[in-house]
């Protein structure tokens, strides 16, 4: 397989697209930045949530590569990485000149992450690398588990933290205006879980919309952001400003 090149450049988003739209979400200047990014025609290689469905996941692909066509990235060709094809892990990775980190349950993912050993095999990648909800929550340094299904919160057993594939250095949640409405297992995720979570830690909570940007020479947050620390929480930027972070 072909080697990718250029250098690696890192987007970490709630989502792509515009909410209920085929596209590249422009706000915070994400769909310009990305289509800059990623070399055209791209090798675009998807890396499953949960890489025992493959139904669901190949049909995500196709909607994905419909988005990313509207959006103006040119494909020149896809593959998946899931159970059918790990074994071919570090050749997809050297093939690869965009990654697209899929969204799903995150437990589920960061296991396949670890099985693959993608941490490893993504240290010298030189390309882009797009993660998407759980693709971005599973691409930090240490990751923090949030509960998301019935039992989880409640569950003593249920990891929180793990490592991550240390793409950045500071833990993500990604859908912010929904996420902190929710409730789980009687609880409010935000007030009763995840706040509870954040002593000795800071978590940043993005919106979609809202994204982290990492290249050689910067990390930054681009939009809206809010910082969960030793369970409070606090805005720390407004949608069209960047963050630096660290």
């Amino acid at each position: 397989m072909e080697r990718a090149t250029g250098r690696k450049t890192v987007f970490l988003t709630s989502s792509h697209n515009t909410p209920g739209q085929s596209d590249l979400n422009p706000a915070n200047g994400f769909a310009d930045a990305f289509r800059a990014a990623v070399p055209q025609p791209c090798r675009m290689l998807f890396v499953a949530s949960d890489p025992d469905a493959p139904g669901e996941t190949d049909g995500n692909v196709g909607n994905m590569c419909r988005d990313f066509q509207s959006g103006g990235v040119a494909l020149a060709e896809v593959r998946l990485m899931d159970r059918r094809t790990q074994s071919q892990a570090a050749a997809l990775v050297q093939w690869a000149n965009c990654i697209v980190l899929m969204g799903g349950h995150v437990p589920t993912q960061i296991r396949f992450f670890h099985e693959i050993r993608l941490r490893e095999l993504l240290q010298n990648y030189q390309g882009v690398v797009l993660g998407i909800s759980a693709g971005s929550m599973n691409s930090a340094e240490v990751v923090y588990v949030q509960p998301e299904l019935p039992g989880e919160a409640l569950d003593p057993a249920f990891e929180r933290f793990t490592e991550g594939l240390g793409l950045v250095p500071v833990m993500i949640l990604p859908h912010h205006h929904t996420a902190k409405e929710r409730w789980l297992d009687g609880m409010r995720l935000f007030e009763d879980i995840t706040f509870g979570d954040s002593y000795g830690h800071a978590f940043w909570s993005i919106p979609d919309g809202s994204y982290l940007y990492v290249d050689a020479a910067r990390q930054e947050i681009r939009g809206a952001a809010w910082r969960i620390q030793d369970g409070t929480i606090q805005q720390v930027s407004a949608d069209g400003e960047v963050l630096p972070i660290s």
